[in-house]
């Protein structure tokens, strides 16, 4: 009996990878007014493979639905928006308003979205590019009792098994492995090249479902258990010089106490 896909992707609302951060003047984290927001490139991976997914195995319908979900303030509807115009079936936020959530509380309403989406495939990105955690996938699948494949590459679906079998980006070198539905996988930048959504699918996306919930509608605990005590610029790193000769290199070394 073949097994249909019900895909989550998370996806998350960050600043623009063009743009260049800035720490706020109280240190804290990094200045968000007045800079472009948009879809965290490793979710927008995510995204994409769920979509091949579908496209791939259009013959057998393997993928029944494709669910985004994302945890952030009211804007980021934004960004579930754009998934919705490149082929996501419905979406729901999980409004939390200011509160930066950690990726333990992130995970916790990810299970509730899953369980109540009955979701037995979850792809999302190994990380975002706002804090790097690279916790949140690794987290979600010890709170379901799921396997996991992190820095997936390829990603191949066995829809008699029910069987997923996924290559991984590993130091030096590459790693195959396979394991049952559900799963799940967390993306590499080099998995795939992302679309871009068309003006009459971003035109579709406004009349498709985007249902807004709160944290307390999940009873998730999302408390915070890290303090950030301080955000600062990296040290500014000094220019370097032109020397005429190796024996002038010495000398200079030398006087520095590098040698």
């Amino acid at each position: 009996m073949s097994t249909k896909l019900r895909i989550l992707v998370p996806v998350k609302r960050v600043i623009d990878s063009a743009v260049r951060p800035r720490v706020n003047k109280a240190q804290t984290g990094v200045e968000t007014q007045g800079v472009k927001f948009s879809m965290n490139p490793f979710c927008d991976i995510a995204l994409e493979e769920a979509l091949r997914l579908r496209e791939n195995n259009k013959a057998s319908s393997l993928v029944e639905s494709i669910h985004a979900v994302s945890a952030g303030p009211s804007k980021a509807q934004e960004v579930l928006r754009a998934a919705l115009a490149k082929g996501a079936d419905e979406s729901t936020l999980i409004d939390t308003g200011s509160t930066d959530v950690e990726p333990l509380g992130v995970a916790k309403m990810l299970k509730k979205i899953i369980d109540e989406q009955k979701s037995n495939l979850v792809i999302l990105g190994k990380q975002a590019i706002d804090n790097d955690s690279n916790q949140t996938g690794q987290i979600l699948a010890g709170l379901l009792n799921w396997p996991q494949a992190t820095n997936a590459s390829k990603v191949e679906v066995d829809e008699q098994a029910g069987k997923v079998t996924v290559t991984r980006e590993i130091d030096g070198g590459v790693e195959t492995v396979a394991a049952p539905l559900p799963m799940i996988i967390t993306t590499d930048l080099r998995l795939n090249e992302p679309r871009y959504a068309s003006l009459p699918n971003i035109m579709k996306a406004k009349k498709k479902p985007l249902k807004v919930v709160k944290p307390d509608d999940l009873g998730a605990d999302i408390a915070s258990r890290l303090e950030i005590l301080k955000v600062s610029e990296p040290p500014v790193r000094q220019a370097g010089e032109i020397v005429e000769s190796t024996d002038e290199l010495i000398s200079r070394l030398k006087k520095a106490g590098a040698v």
